[in-house]
C-alpha cells in the first residue's frame, strides 16, 4: 500500500483525539510514562491535558460527543483547526461505528489511527485481515492496542507511525470490520434495580464523606488549630492594622483572615474533594460511571438534568468550586439546571460538618433525635431541590425526546491505582490552584466586610426578616455568614446545644434558610467566572427566592408537624 507521507519536522505536536472513554488519557500516559501538564484551550478556560515524549507533546483533548453541543465538544473540534498531526483514538469493540462518526472531522490531517480494547476481540487471521483491509482503504497507518498494557512493542510502532503520518484523504471507507462488540447486560441495566443501585452508588461518594473524609478532618483540625494559633496571637500583636486585618480579621469570635480560614479550608475541605475524587476517578476508570448515567437518566429528566449532569452535582458534595467548572462538558440546554443544583442542593465539605454539628446540637438542646432531625433536613433539601430545578429547568431539558449520548455499553474492568489518580488529579488541581485562589480572594473581602461593620449591619437589617421564619433575630447573622462561608452555620451551635433557644423547627429551618439562600462566594464567583455576571445574578436572585418560599414552608410546616 502507499501511503502520502509527509516527513514532520524533529520537534512537533500531536493532537489526540476520540469518543468518551475510548481510552485517549489512558494510551497517552502509558505511552509516555509521565504525568500531564495542565494548559487551557486558546481564548477558553476549559483545561487539557499535555504529555511530552522527547521533542513530541501530545494534547489530550476532551472526549468527543458527536452532535452534542457542550462547550468541551465544540473547542476540541475546533482545535483540530489548529494542529496538523492527529493522533485518533477507536475503540475495537465499535470500530465501524467510531470510523464513520470520527473520520470525517480528520480528514485532510496528517493522520495515525490507534485502535483500543484489541483485546476484546477473538484474535486471529480474520480479525487482522481487517485492520489491513482498513489502512489499506484509509492509507494511513492502524496501530492495535491493549491501553491499559501497553507494551515495548506497541510504545514503538505507535511512536514510529508518528514519526511520517500520512494524510488522510478519505471521510468514509468502503472497508468494514463487520464485527461490534458488547458487554452482556448486568446489573445496571435492569429495569427496576438498574435505578435503585445507580442512586446508591452516587450516594455513596456523600456517605464517605461523612463518614470518612470528616473522621479525618476532625482528627486534623486540633493539630492545625494548634500550629496556627501562637501564630494568629503574634500577628495580632506584632503586625500593623491593616495587615491584621487581613489575615486575623473576626466578626465576634468568627475569624475570616487568612490565617484563620486558609489552614481549615485544608483541613475539612481537601480530604474531600481528594476522596470524592478517587471514588469518582474509580467509577469512570471502571466503566460503572456510564452505566450509571444511562440508568439514572430517565429519572432525572423530568427535572431538566441527565444522567451525567447528576454525577456533577453529587461532586458538590466535596468541593462546589470543581462540580460548576465540570459542567462544560454539560450540553448548553441542561448546563442550567446542573449549576443550579449544584448552588441550591449540593452541601459541600464546609457546609455539612457544620450542618451535622447543629443538628446534634439541637436534638441535644430538643431532647430529639439527631438522626431523625437529619433525616428530615437531608429529605427536604433532596424534595425541594427537585421542585427547583423542575420549576426552573428549560423544557428543552426536560423533554421526554431529550436522550443521553452516550457511548455504546462499556466493559467493566478492575480500576488501576493509576488511572483513579490519573482522573482524579485534573479534580485536585482545580481545587488547589482555581478555587483557592479565588478563596484568598474572599478572606480579604469578608475580612474587610467584617472589620467595618457591613456584616454586622446586614444581620441587623435582616433581623427583623427573621419573624417571617418564625426565628428569633439572633438567626440572622449566621444566614449572612454563611453566604460567605457554609461553615458561617456553626454560629447557631454551641458546646451545651444551640446557641440561642429555638425549637427543633426554628433548628430545621435556620439551617436550611443559612445553607440554601445563596452559594457561598467562592461557589458565586466561580459560576460568574463561567457563565458571565448577568447570567449569575438572575441565578441568585431565583435561588434566593425559592430558598426563602421553601424555608417559610419549612418554618410554619413545621411548627405544626414537630
Amino acid at each position: 500500500m502507499v501511503f502520502n507521507v509527509i516527513v514532520p519536522t524533529e520537534s512537533s505536536t500531536v493532537l489526540v483525539v476520540g469518543k468518551e472513554s475510548v481510552g485517549k488519557s489512558q494510551l497517552i500516559s502509558s505511552l509516555t510514562g509521565r504525568s500531564a501538564g495542565e494548559t487551557n484551550f486558546r481564548g477558553s478556560t476549559v483545561v487539557v491535558e499535555r504529555y511530552r515524549l522527547g521533542d513530541t507533546e501530545y494534547i489530550d483533548t476532551p472526549g468527543v460527543l458527536r452532535n452534542s453541543d457542550t462547550e468541551t465538544t465544540r473547542l476540541a473540534l475546533n482545535a483540530l483547526d489548529e494542529h496538523d498531526v492527529v493522533l485518533l483514538i477507536v475503540q475495537a469493540t465499535s470500530l465501524d461505528q467510531d470510523l464513520r462518526d470520527m473520520l470525517p472531522l480528520v480528514v485532510g490531517k496528517r493522520c495515525v489511527v490507534v485502535v483500543t480494547y484489541w483485546d476484546k476481540v477473538q484474535l486471529g487471521e480474520a480479525a487482522q485481515e481487517a485492520i489491513e483491509r482498513l489502512e489499506a482503504d484509509a492509507c494511513v497507518a492502524f496501530v492495535t492496542v491493549d491501553a491499559r498494557t501497553l507494551s515495548d512493542p506497541d510504545r514503538q510502532r505507535i511512536v514510529d507511525a508518528l514519526r511520517r503520518p500520512a494524510v488522510l484523504e478519505k471521510s468514509v471507507l468502503s472497508a468494514r470490520a463487520g464485527w461490534r462488540i458488547e458487554p452482556k447486560p448486568g446489573l445496571m441495566e435492569g429495569r427496576i434495580i438498574g435505578p435503585l443501585a445507580a442512586i446508591l452508588l452516587l450516594f455513596l461518594p456523600a456517605l464517605a464523606t461523612i463518614y470518612g473524609a470528616n473522621t479525618v478532618a476532625d482528627w486534623l483540625h486540633p493539630i492545625v488549630a494548634n500550629w496556627f494559633d501562637p501564630l494568629i496571637l503574634a500577628v495580632n500583636s506584632t503586625c500593623p492594622t491593616w495587615l491584621r486585618i487581613i489575615l486575623v480579621g473576626q466578626q465576634g469570635e468568627f475569624g475570616y483572615g487568612l490565617l484563620n480560614m486558609g489552614p481549615f479550608l485544608l483541613v475539612w475541605a481537601f480530604p474531600t474533594v481528594l476522596m470524592f475524587a478517587l471514588i469518582l476517578g474509580a467509577y469512570k476508570t471502571s466503566g460503572l460511571i456510564e452505566r450509571i448515567n444511562v440508568s439514572i437518566h430517565p429519572l432525572v429528566r423530568p427535572f431538566g438534568l441527565s444522567g451525567r449532569d447528576v454525577v456533577r452535582v453529587m461532586m458538590g458534595f466535596g468541593c462546589n468550586v470543581p462540580a460548576v467548572i465540570s459542567t462544560r462538558s454539560c450540553s448548553s440546554c441542561s448546563r442550567g439546571a446542573a449549576i443550579s443544583g449544584i448552588a441550591f442542593g449540593s452541601a459541600c465539605s464546609y457546609q455539612l460538618p457544620a450542618t451535622l454539628a447543629v443538628l446534634s446540637g439541637a436534638a441535644v438542646a430538643t431532647g430529639s433525635s439527631a438522626a431523625v432531625l437529619t433525616w428530615i433536613f437531608l429529605t427536604y433539601l433532596l424534595a425541594t431541590t427537585l421542585i427547583y430545578l423542575r420549576l426552573t429547568s428549560s423544557e428543552q431539558a426536560r423533554h421526554s425526546l431529550n436522550v443521553l449520548m452516550t457511548p455504546s455499553r462499556p466493559f467493566m474492568q478492575w480500576p488501576t491505582l493509576s488511572s483513579m489518580w490519573r482522573e482524579a488529579a485534573g479534580t485536585v488541581r482545580q481545587f488547589l490552584f482555581q478555587a483557592m485562589p479565588v478563596f484568598v480572594v474572599i478572606c480579604i473581602v469578608a475580612s474587610l466586610l467584617a472589620h467595618f461593620g457591613v456584616l454586622e449591619l446586614a444581620s441587623q437589617v435582616l433581623s427583623p426578616v427573621m419573624r417571617l421564619f418564625d426565628l428569633p433575630s439572633q438567626a440572622a447573622l449566621p444566614v449572612v455568614l454563611a453566604s460567605v462561608r457554609k461553615d458561617g452555620i456553626f454560629l447557631l451551635t454551641a458546646n451545651d446545644g444551640l446557641s440561642f433557644p429555638m425549637t427543633a423547627a426554628q433548628s430545621l429551618t435556620a439551617i436550611y434558610l443559612a445553607g440554601v439562600l445563596l452559594p457561598c462566594l467562592v461557589t458565586a464567583m466561580t459560576i460568574g467566572h463561567e457563565t458571565g455576571w448577568k447570567t449569575t445574578s438572575k441565578l441568585l436572585a431565583r435561588q434566593a427566592g425559592f430558598a426563602a418560599l421553601f424555608a417559610i414552608a419549612l418554618a410554619w410546616g413545621g411548627r405544626l408537624l414537630l
